[in-house]
């Protein structure tokens, strides 16, 4: 926060201290100010509060500048911009950040009204604040010394706000108006703009095309509908300020189909559906599996796969809940408890199929994806790439979700299925073993390796004579012969590698410098960072140890005696007690 109270100063496109003006008059680049201070400060991360903040600072920072001071520190004293003031553009901006100071304090309110839903009141208190500061701004670039670009923008950005005060009072039509007219000012802007400043508008556009399809529907318009839930499935789940009353809406209308929806067919077997939560994720995972296959790119993909995964995981365990409330019932017949059971068992097994496929699906999905990557040259050293390991992770979770799908309840006895998985089983099995191989060929283990890709083979030619008794069961899977050609190629090039490692071994370029110097070899590694001179740390080598000596023969000698030698020690007497006490005979 201290960071972005030092620098806010510095990173928006137009400094308080400067004038902005063309030979035009007085231009504001309105959207452009607001977004990039929307980002930089807090709306990123729907952070309304640390905006709001920033608002407030730049506001004071503004009236100090322009010596437009509203009272003093014991007094306040109002003042509104006139006409008349505008020679500088820093007056209009002045407007804008009011507007947006209240603006973004309606926005926090209304993310805690959820759990204060008294602060509702104060939410449209504060937008219709916002919506008159707008008003303002529009009412002051009607001036002939504003260009007709910030008149255009102050009018969009008026009507912007004005829509969001209907659209929270719920009065849809005027709402749809307000938000047709900022939408449709936008989009002349746009297209007369290069397209470096286009984006731009055309972001804004993409904006408030759902609160117009959401204010469509609520007049009445049906079709409206499912343009919303493609833009809610096509968002990948992403947040915003529709995500919710989206959300809300596709609940709804899923729950008046789903009252309707009994069964569904699944493998030749009627399933029945009478769980409501069930039943809303049966419906949508029609169009959740159309929005995956027109995803524009893998980004959007992956989010769509996980908001179906998330889905079904809760579908799943409402499911087990109920299994759980089926189970504990003792005020019905035996016959209707265990027919309940049936039901719930048959619902969960096919519940937890389509989990375990999707999943199989989305790691193939990335699979594809690595594998493009790790063909790609790699530009940057410093940057970690795409790597074999990767790839292997991913095939052994596809290999683990097959393995629980051939165990699921109720389809140990369907043969064709069993077969069916045991086949797509191999398919990866060899797609996950070739990547194992190309691991083992970067650490130059060639015959691991060449082990591995006969496997591989091995493995391909197995899918290819099981598969001609079930036709359809590759129609989604990975193409087998381009892997058996991939293996082949491979395994040359490692055949030619191993046997030019092999012939420099021979010659000797694993062994130091010092000890093949009267044999000439060109090896590269000696002009390189890590060139092998000497082996170091060196080898022990056996020297000869300091011997050492025992005197055995002093236990054999007899040596003579000393007593003559030794000093007697004499009696003294009384005298010599004596003088023992005064020291005299010391």
């Amino acid at each position: 926060m201290a960071l972005d109270k030092q620098n806010e100063g510095k990173i928006l496109p137009m400094d308080e201290n400067k004038e902005n003006t063309t030979e035009d008059g007085i231009g504001l680049e309105i959207l452009q100010i607001i977004k990039d201070s929307q980002q930089q400060h807090g709306l990123r991360h729907g952070d309304y509060q640390r905006y709001r903040g920033y608002c407030s600072r730049r506001l004071r920072r503004l009236r100090k500048t322009l010596g437009f001071k509203c009272g003093n520190r014991h007094k306040f004293t109002g003042k509104k911009v006139t006409v008349e003031m505008l020679s500088d553009n820093r007056y209009l901006l002045l407007v804008l950040m009011e507007a947006e100071r209240a603006w973004s304090y309606s926005m926090q309110l209304k993310q805690e009204a959820n759990t204060e839903p008294r602060k509702r009141f104060h939410l449209l208190s504060r937008l219709r604040k916002a919506a008159k500061h707008g008003e303002r701004l529009e009412k002051l670039c009607e001036s002939p010394r504003v260009d007709a670009k910030t008149k255009l923008e102050a009018q969009a950005y008026t009507s912007y706000l004005s829509g969001m005060v209907r659209f929270e009072l719920q009065e849809w039509k005027d709402a749809m108006e307000a938000f047709n007219k900022c939408k449709t000012i936008y989009e002349k802007l746009a297209s007369a703009f290069t397209e470096e400043l286009a984006v731009l508008y055309h972001q804004r556009v993409e904006e408030i095309s759902p609160n117009i399809r959401y204010c469509a529907y609520n007049i009445g318009d049906q079709n409206a509908m499912n343009e919303l839930m493609q833009m809610r499935l096509s968002a990948g789940g992403g947040g915003g300020m529709m995500a919710e009353k989206l959300e809300a809406l596709i609940t709804q209308t899923r729950a008046k189909q789903a009252a309707t929806m009994s069964e569904v067919e699944w493998r030749g077997r009627t399933v029945p559906v009478k769980i409501d939560k069930a039943r809303i994720f049966l419906l949508g995972l029609g169009d959740n599996e159309a929005a995956i296959a027109q995803a524009a790119n893998e980004e959007t993909k992956e989010r769509l796969y996980e908001t179906l995964l998330a889905e079904c995981r809760d579908t799943i365990q409402a499911v087990r809940e109920e299994l759980k409330t089926e189970s504990y019932r003792h005020d019905c017949l035996v016959f209707d408890l265990c027919l309940c059971m049936y039901v719930c068992v048959s619902l969960h097994s096919y519940l937890t199929y389509i989990k375990l496929w999707t999943v199989v699906k989305r790691n193939e999905s990335m699979a594809h994806m690595l594998q493009a990557k790790l063909k790609e040259p790699q530009t940057d050293e410093n940057k970690r790439g795409p790597r074999p390991q990767d790839l292997i992770r991913l095939y052994d979770i596809i290999l683990q979700s097959l393995a629980e799908l051939s165990t699921l309840q109720g389809l140990e006895e369907d043969h064709t299925f069993q077969k069916e998985v045991a086949l797509k089983m191999l398919v990866y099995k060899a797609y996950r073993c070739f990547f194992i191989a190309q691991s083992y060929v970067l650490v130059k283990k060639w015959s691991e390796a060449l082990v591995l890709y006969e496997r591989v083979l091995k493995y391909a030619k197995e899918v290819q004579s099981k598969a001609k008794s079930l036709n359809n069961s590759l129609k989604d899977l990975p193409d087998v012969q381009e892997l058996i050609t991939e293996v082949n190629a491979e395994k040359y090039s490692l055949q030619a590698a191993a046997i030019l490692g092999g012939c420099l071994t021979c010659k000797g370029s694993h062994f130091p410098l010092c000890e093949r110097l009267e044999t000439f070899h060109l090896d590269p590694t000696l002009v390189g960072k890590q060139p092998n001179l000497v082996q170091f740390p060196p080898d022990f080598q056996p020297i000869p140890c300091k011997p050492l000596f025992f005197d055995l023969a002093l236990n054999h000698v007899a040596f003579p005696p000393l007593d003559d030698k030794v000093e007697q020690k004499g009696k003294g007497g009384l005298t010599g007690y004596i003088k023992g006490i005064f020291g005299f005979g010391s």
